[in-house]
């Protein structure tokens, strides 16, 4: 884990290593001050000698101006290098997940990808940050303090033996206990980012169907979960102070006691005894050892933390996307022939229900394809499979005669264009959202792809016309207005395959009727594959496929499916008599 973590440092090698160097060099420094303050204290204050008390405290300024100048020094490279690997880290999770694949999607909810980009980030970044530090700063303080005091009484020195096992012990404790709450409540944080996720996206249903109470009591109820987990560890990590303050107060009460009548009994001579400038810098280094066990100990507590996050964050970089193009791939899709050779498909691998079974069928470059089946009948995940959004369980698909696990992911999914069944725009201009399909499309080509499309009609009755702000998700257009959108972009690609998945299903049938013959007159060249629940929407096609529950249960052209398909004459009749019942204002 550590490692791959690691790998995300980078740039930022350079400020990491100067941290602890700072540091080392500030507490160098700290150690010395407690030494020239008992020579102060002995040699000049005791004897009465002013020269000397001015000389040491020119070299105490001196020495506290150094260790504060590594000081700032450390904590700004200590800056740089923890904000600069949070930044690398969340690019190298960005950008592994745009690898995904959607069944690497699948794997992780939206609400968790969010919260592992956000909070588990800025976790791992504040521990990063006190770890190059403060986990520099406190062995250093301890084990320099320590030395130095064994060297001013070894027999003084040894209460700190004492007191460091009761204290490790009680840290210990503290830690084990905290550990398991925090992983839990960065899990209830993905369920939490889930809830007000939902909440906006649906937030028209919401108040549709009045149920902002409900909604409310979800999110107090997932929010309530948090703040009890979160107060319970914050109570045991509250534990520290109380248990740091006993040890250090203990110390320095054991320190005064026996070092008084140490120095009663030798008079103040150091060589026989102890002396009063002794005893200050042994309570001054008992105040840093434990201090720098208190810095441990929130190191600890920190990385108990943040290890639930690394752990979160480690699962998005280790996900291997389950599509990779192959080493020598195909250099071009030639020509928009699709076949399917005995396909089946199961979205688990180890799933015995397949969605998709003993598909088989072909067709021409050029042609235009309706699908028509029930919801549920597996549709959308037919045409996924073209563009290699998922693999096949079985069988193979061809696309210009080669496999489409033979191509390069990019050279092949720029070969076809997918309008999804939920339609997608992003925040910006409607001309940015356009050139989404071709980011160099000219106004002339934006303008001739809206109009194959039946959009630019309505763009140009808005103010702004093809410079409109579309707000996130296209909020603030109408359903069928984004379908005849995300078709332009599509358009634009200029494919060899064109795949709408019900993208017409908002758009009346006057519209959709000019968009069919748009495409009948002026992308004659490109294969179209139309997925619909309406007959009328693909009885003109050159062949249709009827399918239910993942098998093809008939293929032909309208006239040939009326004759031979119950299925299809079925649906035919129950909507020519729902638009009869209409025509007679029913």
């Amino acid at each position: 884990m550590l490692k791959k973590l690691a790998r995300s440092i980078r740039e930022y090698k350079i400020p990491t290593i100067l941290t602890p160097t700072f540091v080392a060099l500030e507490v160098i420094m700290e150690v010395i001050i407690p030494i020239l303050m008992a020579r102060l204290i002995d040699l000049g204050i005791d004897r009465g000698d002013m020269n000397y008390v001015l000389k040491m405290g020119l070299i105490l300024l001196v020495t506290a101006f150094i260790s504060l100048l590594f000081g700032i020094l450390a904590g700004r490279t200590a800056a740089i290098a923890s904000a600069g690997f949070a930044k690398n880290l969340r690019k190298d999770m960005f950008y592994n997940v745009q690898n995904f694949s959607f069944a690497n999607i699948d794997k992780f909810s939206t609400g968790s990808i969010i919260t592992r980009l956000t909070t588990d980030v800025t976790n791992v970044q504040n521990s990063y940050q006190m770890l190059i530090r403060m986990a520099t700063r406190a062995p250093g303080m301890f084990i320099f303090s320590l030395a130095v005091s064994f060297s001013i009484n070894w027999e003084l020195s040894l209460i700190f033996l004492g007191i460091i096992p009761f204290l490790g012990l009680g840290l210990w404790l503290i830690i084990r206990n905290v550990q398991p709450i925090f992983k839990r409540v960065f899990r209830t944080y993905d369920k939490l980012n889930t809830v007000v996720q939902e909440n906006l996206r649906g937030i028209r249903v919401v108040k549709s169907f009045v149920r902002e109470d409900y909604e409310k009591e979800k999110f107090q109820m997932t929010s309530e979960k948090i703040y009890k987990d979160f107060a319970k560890g914050e109570k045991l990590i509250a534990l520290n102070m109380p248990l740091m303050q006993f040890s250090i107060y203990a110390c320095i009460l054991l320190i005064s006691w026996f070092g008084a009548r140490a120095i009663v009994a030798s008079g103040g001579d150091p060589t026989v005894g102890l002396s009063t400038g002794e005893l200050f810098s042994l309570i001054t280094y008992a105040m840093q050892i434990l201090m720098s066990l208190m810095m441990l100990s929130m190191v600890f507590v920190m990385i108990t933390i943040s290890r639930a996050s690394a752990e979160r964050i480690v699962e998005i970089l280790d996900e291997e996307p389950d599509l990779k193009s192959p080493e020598d791939p195909a250099p071009k899709v030639s020509g928009g022939e699709i076949i399917f050779e005995n396909v089946s498909f199961s979205y688990g691998k180890d799933s015995e229900n397949n969605v998709l079974e003993d598909i088989s069928f072909e067709i021409s470059s050029g042609e235009t394809v309706g699908i028509l089946g029930g919801t549920g009948s597996a549709k959308s995940t037919l045409v996924q499979l073209i563009p290699r959004l998922y693999d096949v369980t079985a069988g193979r698909v061809l696309v210009g005669g080669v496999d489409v696990r033979d191509y390069n992911l990019h050279v092949l999914r720029d070969a076809v264009a997918m309008v999804l069944q939920k339609n997608v725009l992003f925040s910006g201009t409607i001309k940015e959202n356009l050139r989404w399909g071709n980011e160099n499309a000219s106004d002339q080509e934006l303008v001739h792809a809206c109009k194959l499309a039946q959009a630019h009609e309505f763009i140009m009755s808005f103010p702004e016309q093809y410079d409109t702000y579309i707000e996130q998700g296209g909020t603030n257009v109408s359903g069928g207005q984004k379908q005849r959108l995300t078709i332009a972009r599509a358009l634009l690609k200029n494919p060899q395959i064109l795949i709408l998945d019900d993208s017409t299903s908002a758009v009346d049938t006057k519209t959709e009727a000019l968009i069919r013959k748009a495409f009948r007159e002026e992308l004659s060249n490109i294969t179209k594959i139309i997925i619909a629940q309406r007959v009328s929407s693909v009885q003109d096609a050159d062949k249709i496929i009827v399918m239910d529950e993942g098998r093809i249960k008939g293929i032909g052209t309208h006239e040939e499916l009326l004759r031979s398909s119950d299925i299809y004459r079925e649906v035919y009749e129950t909507q020519g008599k729902g638009e009869k019942l209409n025509e007679e204002g029913w």
